[in-house]
């Protein structure tokens, strides 16, 4: 039984760092460094892309707050029409913000 060694070579600006992954025999882990800062590690052989996603994720937008699905079928003839308290439509959920706009 064989192992592999540690490897290292650059892609672009970036240090790679192959070298065998926990509990395998045959796969790498790949470690991305720049300017000997570890930026993270991948499994697969990196892109230069993958390097620079790495180095500078892209922003992700915040949260939005669950919004409300209900839509009730068609009223019954003769029903009583629902109550809206300061107009406000949907069904009442205990744990919302009172007066916040829903998207």
């Amino acid at each position: 039984m064989q192992t592999q060694e540690r490897r290292q070579f650059k892609i672009g600006k970036y240090d790679i760092v192959a070298q065998p992954a926990n509990g395998s025999m045959h796969m790498l882990r790949y470690t991305v460094l720049l300017n000997g800062k570890r930026l993270g590690a991948l499994l697969s052989m990196p892109t230069e892309s993958d390097c620079r996603f790495l180095e500078a994720p892209p922003k992700v937008p915040p949260l939005k707050i669950f919004s409300v699905t209900y839509r009730p079928g068609r009223p019954k003839k003769g029903a009583a029409k629902a109550n809206t308290e300061n107009g406000e439509s949907g069904p009442t959920i205990p744990w919302s913000i009172k007066g916040q706009q829903r998207y």
